[in-house]
């Protein structure tokens, strides 16, 4: 298989051990689904299946340019196989140069780029694809560290395998790395091509104490992420949950130290479900939510519970205690169709509503504050960037409940900004404030449920404005069309108070997904466009003539790619 081939390769195969072009050590165990959900039939209220905001990853700051001119990069793409790669040279000293106009692009890797039996998956085809990416100008990949493949096995054991392939690969193609420390399961969200459950040992755990799991009033347990509710529990064969994630990002720490700051640029941290600081609201494993459906919430674990009771008693309320809002609704139902979210004398606007919904907020902030902590002390001058992800849940952002957000934990009404106390939180402690649907325009959106992504990221940029910490994007959903790019694009200026050319733009914006359509001629020629317009904070001719001589020099590539695809 050639070098063009191989990138149409990508993502083709499952992610196995025995994917075809592995090498190297293997752990011959296989992972074991994880039990998911456990749940009834959901009603729904809307008859057509819309695709949701999805869940991505992370982002970093610019560290300078460096591109190699492109029609040799293309020519070196296109040689033989058996021909080594030519290594570049590519060493910049952080913080030494002075931020250019213009937002940075990275691009996620699939997300089986490691298989089960700790080796890079379809290699060559990988290999192939970063040479095309940092020829087209891309700054770096976007990989996700997965806690249920490096310590599968058994506590404290670290199986760095394919990961320490993919580092060299980056390193050597002069792309930087966004490593996201990934916590949570992979499978049963939109666009999750695998399935990769929590480590075994932890699995076994939540087996023998269902609690540990995020639980709905009706008990259905979710096994995504740990609950928040034992965090500093000694829950985990003796270890909190937050010393387990402590270790995991020490041993990747020690492990990686020669690449940190110079190729591996940020370090996003899971918190939550599809590793977003969230409560796992709306889970669509078996069909149990649908978009856009208001979600349930997810405080009826004996630990949670046990964190309500104390909350409540301290407020002078214990009834208030003993759970959460009986009358929110189910999973699948509109803000109007229950007591609590709806407009006129609904229980969120009351204060029990307000004493509960900030409980069920600070938790989360809690949570967050606490993994930071660690976060900051373990790589402390290390010349990584830190980032969080938040989700863009724009769907009933029109209501004055923005029911949805509550669910998640985003304690944002009408009447109160939700976002600004987590961008103060991550300014405490220097990270960065990712956020998703970025490409987004409102009108695309389903009028009927009263979607708003552009009117949500611009609250968002307001937030992170007064707070003063780094803003950076991702499309939610994979858009390789000029509409999505052009709001990208408008989005990333941050051009919320009408000063269009400010100061303030977007540190950096990761793009959804290194896949085999990115590579299919008319998407590749749209895409090399947007990260040279993203990257020279400018638009006009003169940057469309220089994307379309790019892409006449590698049409060769991108259509034999295209064609590899449909064999």
């Amino acid at each position: 298989m050639n070098l063009q081939q191989q990138i149409g390769a990508l993502s083709v195969t499952p992610m196995s051990a025995e994917s075809g072009f592995n090498s190297g050590d293997t752990i011959p165990a296989t992972v074991s689904a994880s039990p998911g959900w456990r749940s009834p039939t959901a009603s729904l209220r809307c008859g057509t299946d819309i695709d949701r905001v999805s869940p991505s990853p992370p982002l970093s700051p610019r560290i300078g340019v460096m591109r190699p001119d492109l029609s040799v990069a293309w020519q070196a793409l296109m040689k033989e196989e058996a021909a080594p790669a030519e290594v570049r040279e590519y060493k910049e000293v952080v913080g030494a140069q002075v931020k250019e106009k213009g937002v940075p692009v990275y691009v996620m890797m699939p997300l089986d780029s490691v298989t089960k039996g700790n080796t890079v998956s379809r290699r060559k085809a990988v290999n192939a694809s970063m040479q095309a990416l940092k020829s087209a100008g891309v700054e770096g990949v976007m990989m996700d560290v997965w806690w249920g493949l490096v310590e599968r096995e058994a506590p404290g054991e670290y199986n760095w395998g394919g990961y320490v392939e993919l580092m060299e690969m980056a390193k050597k193609h002069g792309l930087k790395v966004q490593a996201v420390m990934s916590f949570h399961q992979c499978g049963g969200n939109v666009g999750d091509s695998c399935t990769i459950p929590l480590p075994k040992w932890a699995v076994e755990e939540i087996d023998k104490d269902p609690d540990l799991a995020y639980t709905d009033q009706w008990g259905r347990r979710n096994y995504e992420y740990i609950s928040l509710g034992c965090d500093t529990l000694p829950v985990l064969k003796g270890r909190t949950p937050i010393q387990c994630y402590s270790d995991f990002m020490r041993s990747f720490r020690d492990r990686f130290e020669h690449l940190l700051g110079d190729t591996i640029v940020e370090i996003q941290v899971g918190m939550g479900p599809a590793g977003e600081l969230r409560y796992p609201s709306y889970p669509e494993q078996n069909g149990t939510w649908k978009f856009p459906g208001i979600g349930a919430f997810q405080c009826y674990d004996k630990y949670m519970l046990s964190h309500l009771n104390t909350a409540a008693v301290a407020a002078g309320k214990p009834e208030w205690g003993s759970t959460g809002p009986r009358d929110a609704g189910d999973y699948n139902n509109w803000p109007e169709d229950t007591n609590f979210f709806r407009k006129e004398g609904g229980g969120w606007n009351c204060p029990y509503g307000e004493f509960f919904l900030t409980w069920y907020s600070e938790m989360l902030l809690s949570h967050g504050e606490r993994i930071l902590s660690s976060v900051k002390s373990i790589f402390d001058n290390t010349g990584v960037k830190i980032s969080v992800k938040i989700a863009g849940i724009h769907w009933h952002y029109g209501t004055r409940s923005h029911a949805p957000e509550l669910t998640a934990g985003y304690y944002n009404t009408r009447f109160r900004d939700g976002y600004l106390p987590i961008a103060q939180m991550l300014a405490r402690h220097g990270a960065i404030f990712n956020f998703t649907c970025i490409e987004m325009r409102d009108h695309e959106q389903p009028q009927d449920a009263q979607c708003a992504p552009e009117k949500l990221v611009r609250q968002v940029a307001l937030a992170t404005g007064k707070a003063e910490v780094p803003l950076a994007g991702e499309n939610a959903l994979p858009r390789y069309d000029e509409f999505a790019h052009e709001q990208i694009l408008k989005a990333s200026c941050l051009d919320v108070d009408g000063n269009e050319g400010g100061e303030r733009e977007m540190c950096a914006f990761t793009y959804l997904r290194m896949t085999p359509d990115l590579f299919q001629s008319e998407n590749w020629r749209r895409f090399v466009a947007f990260v040279k317009k993203m990257k020279e904070g400018k638009n006009g001719e003169q940057v469309q003539r220089e994307a379309e001589h790019f892409v006449h020099v590698s049409q060769p590539l991108v259509q034999e790619a295209a064609v590899a695809l449909m064999h």
